[in-house]
């Protein structure tokens, strides 16, 4: 079963990031083999914590896929936990997690563990997945210093 985790210190806040990162939205402009993206459903659970249930597209040369995935939102822990539903995978979980690390930094870190049902599948995407997961960090960065400017250090 592929894992992957990344940990990242960005020159954002905490809250700037998870605001980002909740915004599932706009990741097709974004995020790595992310081609599309559409939000079914978006609910309130109380107390600062939001669940999506969301469709994403993948895409990387001639293989497309979809899947649904829910996506919990919890503002107080600074968290987003990402549980799937259905697709092409036997099964798929991320978590994102943001540390306070002064008044304008925050650490990320990203987990990803998940498995394709069809081992062509998995052949086929997997180390572009592998790649792509390498390189979110670097993207949802990028997007926040566009979004939010760039920080000095």
């Amino acid at each position: 079963m592929p894992q992957f985790t990344i940990r990242r210190r960005v020159r954002h806040s905490a809250a700037d990031m998870f605001d980002l990162v909740a915004d599932v939205e706009h990741y097709p402009a974004f995020v790595p083999l992310c081609k599309d993206l559409k939000v079914r459903q978006h609910n309130s659970e109380g107390e600062g914590v939001e669940t999506v249930i969301a469709d994403m597209t993948v895409s990387f040369k001639l293989v497309r896929e979809s899947f649904r995935s829910r996506v919990t939102l919890d503002r107080p822990k600074l968290q987003i936990m990402v549980e799937y539903l259905q697709g092409p995978f036997s099964h798929m979980q991320n978590r994102w997690t943001f540390r306070l690390d002064g008044e304008k930094a925050c650490e990320v870190e990203f987990f990803i563990d998940y498995e394709f049902r069809s081992r062509t599948l998995g052949m086929l995407m997997g180390g572009m997945f592998d790649l792509a997961f390498r390189r979110f960090a670097a993207a949802f960065e990028a997007r926040a210093d566009q979004v939010y400017g760039r920080k000095s250090a």
